[in-house]
């Protein structure tokens, strides 16, 4: 075995390497013929590179696991174990640190140099080797070096930024998974029961978090407020502002719900729905710098009678299904809050019967869409409650949920999704 080494002044190299990447300094000469190599590796060793030495293919492997050389100039007949053979094992051996490789040979055919470049080979060079090819094909390769460690180099950066970015996704995500449960938190209660009807609601965000807001309050004697609102946008700010707005139509506090109007023996009466959603629109233009504006529909439902009356700024329609199946859509639309000063919002009213019920939903049913872009509509709402009739509460959503999703052809879907179903069963004879 001979291994020799010799570090060369690095003024007194003639081959170029790139400008802020280092040069290949490595070299390792394999050949059964002990006068090639000291022919060889004079020349390489003029040339300012440190020069490894090996007779075989089984000890230039051992060598190149220890120094790593940086070049490779084998021949291919060898005994033992030939040129394409420690190609091969060099290459395998190597992993990730690439080694440039240039096989000596006397072969001239092209399906020879195939063969070669099938097993790893970068370049070949006929024997007797001419010492300014050499030197040429030597640069060639150190300036390919430089570039694919200068890839490898971005690579890793790259790598090391995209696992910077999943940190900080994740801590994203986990906050986002936190502001989920707190939105959702904001719905007490999904469903109740009162004396002479139900009320269900169900609210999907398209995010961790979205725009949409559903929810009920007591609003005096034999009242119930019901909202639904659906505020522009989807995501962490317009879950924000529903958060303000859920403070606005408090259940748990209402002093500070602006619907109500506290009575001087202590209880509360509904203000008149017009007026709370004019109360609202001057709330979000003076008090909210946001961009936001929401649409919403506020109901006063009387328990005692099943008399609604209602205002509407700018979202869907309520739909009342009757006792036999006949639906009802209609409203005066409105504009959205939040865009102008000075809009004034109309009052309209329905008489439920017992039997009767009042769905509110966003327009993130009645605009989603199917795979061809047709959306569901008023139309298709119509058509899932009939279909639906016999099916009450929140078995109604689940199910409406899952037609949905039949109908857009995903269980996600473009916007956030919400509503509110009131049934009205009347006074019980027998109390």
């Amino acid at each position: 075995m001979s291994v020799s080494s010799r570090q060369i002044d690095v003024e007194t190299a003639t081959v170029p390497t790139s400008i802020g990447a280092p040069p290949a300094h490595r070299v390792l000469v394999v050949d059964d013929s002990r006068l090639q190599r000291k022919i060889l590796c004079s020349s390489v060793k003029r040339w300012g590179f440190d020069v490894y030495e090996a007779e075989s293919g089984a000890e230039a492997l051992k060598i190149a696991a220890e120094v790593q050389p940086d070049l490779v100039l084998s021949d291919w007949m060898m005994p033992g174990m030939n040129g394409l053979e420690f190609c091969k094992a060099f290459r395998t051996q190597s992993g990730e640190r690439y080694g440039y490789f240039i096989l000596l040979t006397s072969k001239s055919e092209k399906n020879e140099v195939a063969m070669g470049l099938e097993s790893g080979a970068d370049d070949f060079l006929t024997k007797p080797v001419d010492a300014n090819e050499l030197r040429a094909r030597i640069a060639a390769g150190e300036r390919i070096l430089v570039m694919q460690r200068e890839l490898t180099r971005k690579n890793d950066l790259i790598s090391e930024t995209l696992g910077e970015l999943q940190r900080v996704y994740d801590s994203l995500d986990n906050d986002l998974l936190e502001a989920k449960k707190l939105q959702q938190s904001l719905i007490r209660e999904r469903n109740k029961s009162f004396d002479t009807g139900d009320v269900s609601l169900m609210l999907r965000s398209s995010g961790h978090v979205g725009g949409d807001l559903v929810g009920f309050f007591a609003a005096g004697p034999g009242h119930l407020g019901l909202f639904s609102i659906d505020v522009s946008g989807h995501g962490i700010s317009s879950a924000l502002m529903t958060a303000r707005l859920a403070g606005y139509l408090s259940a748990a506090a209402p002093d500070q719900n602006v619907a109500l109007q506290r009575l001087v023996d202590g209880t509360y009466a509904f203000l008149p729905p017009e007026n709370v959603i004019e109360t609202l629109d001057d709330l979000v233009l003076d008090e909210m710098e946001t961009e936001h504006y929401f649409t919403l529909l506020l109901a006063d439902v009387d328990l005692t009678n099943g008399h609604v009356r209602m205002a509407q700024a700018g979202h869907p329609h309520p739909a009342v299904q009757r006792k036999d199946g006949t639906i009802e859509q209609d409203g005066p639309g409105g504009f959205p809050v939040g865009l102008m000063s000075g809009i004034s919002f109309t009052q309209f009213e329905t008489q439920l019967e017992p039997g009767d019920r009042l769905l509110l939903l966003s327009d993130g049913v009645t605009e989603c869409p199917n795979l061809y872009g047709d959306m569901v509509e008023e139309s298709g709402v119509e058509e899932m409650m009939r279909d639906l009739a016999d099916v009450c509460g929140p078995a109604f959503f689940e199910a409406m949920l899952w037609r949905l999703g039949e109908f857009a052809g995903a269980q996600s879907f473009p916007d956030d999704v919400s509503g509110i179903l009131f049934e009205y069963h009347g006074a019980d004879p027998k109390k």
